[in-house]
């Protein structure tokens, strides 16, 4: 749950919302007010999060007789920018205060060139005013009383400049008008959750799960560690159910094992859509998940000890306790430990992901195993896969010390002499 930022340089644009007479947010404006409320947080509140994520160092509100979302400056008119864009030159973004800001489309606009064009207009949504023609773009704004919605400020850069030119098509904001672009909008970031590297079962599964659990959680005071506590218990619950060898309560602890995998998913998806991420959540996260897993294996040796009367089930569950901390280990200290650029604490098992045994092992790291647990608690055969695990987990701590000298070898081989 580690906190994601974006790098646009010294020349970050400057991001101005305003007001959209033209898409008015009556219909979806709460009975006291109040701006809509897309997965917990205001338009206007998501906008200037979203875009100081994405590296946008400057932001304004030209709301006139409104207050200005914490994070954004409020200016009474176009010509008090006028001063701090002359010293500080950059590209200008007008923005409808309906839009839903995505930092998946505000980092590549804040980083596109526009080419020969004075400006470019995706409607109803962005306006978007070169460096070099940001001076002429705000005295006509300022003009003539000033252009206080998004429509007026396209009306008078087109007076200015001409016809604008065009957005990349990459860049397509959402504008949220009506009731039902709420529900589009919530639906359109909850998608942006999933992950490429999920797992089959992850994505088809258990993400829809989670997905629908974020929404409901969103509007509400629940934090990401909050669950991420609640996961680490649920499955610590399930764990002693696997000291039986009966099939049925093998099974409600897969089920319950099962339910923190889902839970697992949600802390970070609820910390992505509320930018609550930090650094220690995704510590806690990712040690929670490693000692629910101990804590697993070891209940099923033991079950499986005393069920039989004997020692060496105790060495089986050791074997995949000893590799699974190793692993653990060896990924948090060489990845996770060290890293020092925003984004996700953990992503890969490696440092340079795009090595076959790299993609390879990050694709065993998946938490689609856990099906298998429920499969074989089924039919009262969880010590089935303690033997899988018993030899899978060192197998996996001896690769990616492998995968460590290979990757060490390579910076030698490549840094300079």
């Amino acid at each position: 749950m580690h906190q994601s930022s974006y790098s646009v340089g010294p020349t970050a644009p400057v991001l101005v919302l305003l007001p959209d007479s033209d898409a008015p947010l009556q219909e979806v404006t709460h009975a006291d007010g109040a701006e809509p409320r897309v997965l917990g947080l205001g338009l206007a509140k998501r906008t200037v999060m979203a875009a100081g994520r994405a590296g946008y160092s400057r932001i304004y509100f030209l709301g006139r007789d409104r207050a200005a979302p914490a994070g954004a400056a409020a200016i009474s008119d176009w010509g008090s920018l006028a001063a701090t864009c002359a010293q500080q030159p950059a590209p200008l973004i007008i923005a409808s205060e309906s839009i839903l800001a995505e930092t998946e489309w505000l980092a590549p606009l804040a980083a596109a060139q526009l080419g020969p064009a004075a400006w470019a207009a995706k409607p109803h949504g962005i306006l978007w005013v070169t460096t070099r023609s940001v001076a002429d773009a705000l005295a006509q704004l300022d003009a003539d009383k000033g252009a206080y919605n998004l429509s007026m400020a396209q009306d008078r850069l087109t007076r200015c400049f001409g016809p604008p030119g065009a957005v990349p098509a990459a860049i397509d904001p959402l504008v949220v008008a009506a009731p039902a672009d709420v529900d589009a909008a919530e639906w359109r970031l909850l998608r942006g959750l999933v992950k490429d590297t999920d797992g089959f079962m992850a994505r088809h599964f258990e993400r829809p799960m989670s997905l629908r659990i974020v929404r409901r959680l969103a509007s509400t005071a629940v934090t990401p560690n909050q669950i991420t506590l609640l996961s680490v218990g649920i499955g610590l619950c399930g764990a002693p159910f696997f000291l039986s060898t009966h099939w049925f309560w093998q099974t409600l602890g897969a089920f319950l094992f099962l339910a923190h995998s889902i839970l697992d998913g949600c802390d970070g998806e609820l910390a992505r859509l509320k930018f609550q991420e930090s650094r220690l959540g995704g510590i806690v996260d990712y040690w929670g998940d490693n000692v629910v897993h101990v804590v697993v294996f070891a209940c099923m040796a033991g079950g499986w000890s005393m069920s039989i009367a004997a020692f060496w089930p105790l060495l089986l569950g050791l074997a995949a306790i000893l590799g699974s901390l190793g692993s653990a280990s060896i990924v948090y200290w060489r990845v996770m430990h060290t890293k020092k650029d925003d984004g996700p604490l953990f992503t890969s098992v490696a440092t340079a992901p795009g090595h076959a045994l790299a993609r390879m092992l990050d694709a065993a790291s998946r938490r689609d195993f856990i099906y298998l647990v429920l499969i074989f608690a089924l039919f009262g055969k969880s010590s089935w896969f303690l033997v899988l695990a018993a030899i899978g987990a060192p197998v996996f701590f001896l690769l990616l010390i492998i995968l460590a000298l290979r990757e060490r070898l390579s910076a030698r081989e490549t840094s300079p002499r």
